[in-house]
C-alpha cells in the first residue's frame, strides 16, 4: 500500500496525468510475468493443477490486456483523476495478486 502512494504522489494533489513511469512499469513487469509464467508452467501445472495454473493464466492475460488498454486510452486522451486513480490501483493490485502467481509446491 505504501508503494502505491510512494509511486504516484501526484494523486494526493489530484493530478489527472499519468507519469510516463507508470508506462514503464507495466511494459516492464508484463515481459517479466510473461516469462516468469512461462517458465513455472511445469511447476504449476505438477503442483497446483491443470485447472488452477489455466484459470490464473487465464486471470492474469486478461488483466494485462485490461490495463493495457487503460494505459492506451491514458496516453490516447485526456483522463480524470477518478480514471488515473483507478487505473494505478488495479496495476497494483495486479502487481500483489496475479502478475507473479505461485506455482510452486505448497508448504
Amino acid at each position: 500500500m505504501l508503494l502505491f502512494f510512494i509511486w504516484n504522489p501526484a494523486l494526493f494533489r489530484g493530478e489527472t496525468t499519468v507519469p510516463k513511469r507508470s508506462y514503464v512499469l507495466l511494459a516492464g513487469t508484463t515481459v517479466l510475468s510473461i516469462f516468469y509464467f512461462s517458465s513455472g508452467w511445469k511447476l504449476g501445472v505438477q503442483y497446483q493443477g491443470v485447472h488452477y495454473t489455466r484459470v490464473v493464466g487465464a486471470v492474469n492475460l486478461g488483466w494485462t490486456a485490461f490495463l493495457i488498454l487503460g494505459f492506451f486510452r491514458s496516453w490516447k486522451g485526456v483522463t480524470s483523476f477518478g480514471f488515473n486513480l483507478v487505473l494505478h490501483w488495479m496495476t497494483f493490485a495486479w502487481l500483489a495478486w496475479y502478475a507473479f502467481p505461485y506455482l510452486g509446491e505448497l508448504p
